[in-house]
């Protein structure tokens, strides 16, 4: 009997050397940070996608077309997608809905934003950015979703930005057939974001609207539905809106005993309030001191006995940059803010920042 043995692949081997080779020549740059500048989306990159468009929705909100790269795995209707962009330098990241419904493998996805006051992010979005912009992309997550197959009844409840992850449930097919209520609150008619689809849909009998305009009508008292919908607490609910109105939402349900039919989704957990100086946490090191609004974080930490990273302490160099984990910074330099949560990713300058109210930085 006579064996065959397999000739040994030598393609991978050959690749490997030749990538190696390739660092060797590149140091300290690597081979993937030049495929990054010419191939940026390609498959097995970090996640990014590219601007392809920005669309006025209201004078203040704008939807971005973003084209993701091959590892994009897609969304349910929704969901939130985070975006790492670079505004004047530092890269920041936010989180926001997903607007399109899914598609093919490879189309292009649309977040809808609303730029709200000192939003470093959401101003630069609606007014500055430009297509052909490189973004960094995490991929879609949440359950504030639909479940399958859709309950017959529902109500969206919904102020302001948070029509948007409803907008990607009605766009995305799943509530034909079912009794829809939207009730959404802004302040003018003007200001409603997707306002004339929302009523072209009214329109056409797929979905019974409720417009609520502030200026008008005040801000909607949660008691009011018993008049609006007066079946809301037999519907399946989906809120998601600021969270004073969240809370009243969930009051109203839970006093009534039908929080199991409530679905909440709060874009911003917490309000930063931006004032002059504040209390800054060096989370890792376990300190915390006052510090004035003129005094650099490097300088409050290193007064306190933190070892803190830094270079040229001129905002050149960028060695003492630091992930700031909550709270609000301002540039010593121009004045900007910088705001940021748990999960944002905001790193800032400490030698050229301080703290414009209470502020945690990881180290």
């Amino acid at each position: 009997m006579t064996a065959t043995v397999p000739r040994p692949d030598t393609s991978g081997s050959l690749r490997r050397r030749l990538w190696r080779l390739a660092e060797t020549v590149t140091t300290p740059v690597l081979p993937g940070d030049y495929l990054d500048l010419v191939a940026p989306l390609r498959a097995g990159a970090d996640l990014r996608g590219r601007i392809l468009d920005v669309r006025p929705e209201t004078p203040d909100a704008a939807t971005v077309l973003i084209q993701p790269g091959r590892s994009w795995r897609g969304h349910r209707p929704g969901q939130y997608v985070r975006l790492g962009v670079d505004v004047d330098g530092v890269r920041q990241w936010r989180a926001y809905s997903v607007t399109s419904a899914p598609g093919r493998r490879g189309d292009p996805i649309s977040v809808t934003v609303k730029a709200i006051p000192d939003g470093v992010v959401s101003n630069h979005l609606v007014r500055r950015i430009r297509p052909g912009t490189i973004v960094q992309l995490d991929q879609a997550c949440g359950d504030f979703v639909l479940p399958q197959p859709a309950p017959p009844r529902v109500l969206f409840l919904t102020a302001g930005s948070g029509i948007t992850p409803v907008a990607g449930m009605l766009r995305g097919g799943a509530l034909a057939g079912t009794d829809v209520v939207l009730v959404h609150s802004a302040p003018t008619a003007d200001d409603v974001v997707f306002g004339p689809e929302l009523r072209d849909l009214a329109e056409r009998g797929a979905i019974r609207l409720v417009e609520r305009h502030t200026t008008v009508d005040g801000l909607l008292d949660v008691a009011e539905l018993d008049t609006l919908v007066p079946d809301h607490l037999e519907r399946e609910t989906w809120a998601c809106g600021p969270v004073g109105l969240l809370d009243a939402v969930e009051r109203h349900w839970s006093a009534r005993d039908r929080v199991d039919r409530l679905h909440t989704e709060r874009f911003r957990p917490t309000v930063i309030t931006a004032g002059e100086g504040g209390t800054v946490t060096f989370t890792r090191s376990s300190v915390t001191v006052e510090a004035a609004g003129a005094t650099p974080l490097l300088d409050a930490g290193e007064n306190a006995g933190v070892l803190m990273p830094s270079g040229c302490r001129m905002g050149i160099c960028f060695g003492c940059v630091l992930p700031l984990r909550q709270g609000a910074v301002r540039d010593l330099r121009n004045g900007q803010l910088t705001t940021a949560l748990p999960g944002d990713g905001v790193r800032v300058q400490t030698c050229v920042s301080a703290a414009a109210g209470p502020c945690e930085l990881e180290i």
